[in-house]
């Protein structure tokens, strides 16, 4: 069922992460797929381009199907083989309202803690505004600190007793952030959703190889200290 499925890949992209959860959780297996480099530019080959003209990762493929935004993916494979494997969104009208919500509050996540990290790590010293720093540095914690008050109310998943869509968003950013030294005690409620899915088995079967092979650096226990 899965054979005329591509999926081109980067390790340690928490958005090449996703799709390839959700693959395993709706039990699709023996896809294609091709493990790219960032660093050797693997991502703006001819291969990738053919399937996204704007040079990022992942590529996936169904047939003829092309969906390169990771999210987009996801909720097909779950629409396209709703029987199969995990159900990943919920059937009552409560439940979903909050699993939606919870998934598109990730683009926050993403923003306002990515906003920040750009200050400190892309913008060159000679052109970083201690007020800019600080603004985007207290966006950010505060971000982390209201996802802490979330999963305090439900620590298994974040849209209440069930994996869903909203967790293959949110766990893969939150596993992240951890790899590369968000420090456990400044958000241990945050630690604690991102411990307790670490043996899911689809999580697991796709945890970045990069990761296996060596720990992440610390770069932003200091950063984002509360």
């Amino acid at each position: 069922m899965a054979k005329d499925m591509t999926l081109l890949w980067a390790s340690g992209s928490p958005f090449c992460w996703r799709v390839m959860i959700a693959l395993e959780e709706k039990n699709l297996k023996g896809y294609n797929q091709k493990l790219l480099s960032f660093e050797k530019m693997g991502h703006k080959s001819e291969e990738v381009m053919e399937m996204n003209p704007r040079g990022q990762l992942p590529a996936f493929k169904h047939g003829d199907k092309i969906l390169n935004e990771s999210l987009a993916a996801c909720f097909y494979l779950e629409s396209q083989f709703k029987s199969q494997g995990n159900k990943l969104i919920p059937d009552g009208a409560a439940e979903q309202a909050l699993m939606y919500q919870r998934l598109f509050e990730g683009f926050t996540l993403n923003q306002k803690v990515g906003d920040y990290l750009y200050q400190c790590l892309k913008v060159p010293e000679e052109e970083k505004h201690e007020s800019a720093l600080k603004r985007h540095k207290e966006a950010a914690i505060a971000e982390l600190k209201l996802w802490e008050k979330y999963l305090d109310k439900a620590p298994c998943c974040v849209a209440g007793k069930t994996f869903t869509l909203a967790d293959i968003a949110i766990y893969t950013t939150i596993a992240y952030l951890f790899h590369y030294g968000l420090c456990e005690k400044d958000y241990p409620v945050l630690a604690a959703y991102y411990n307790g899915l670490k043996d899911r088995p689809s999580i697991k079967a796709t945890w970045p190889p990069t990761w296996l092979e060596s720990p992440g650096p610390d770069m932003l226990k200091d950063l984002l200290k509360c």
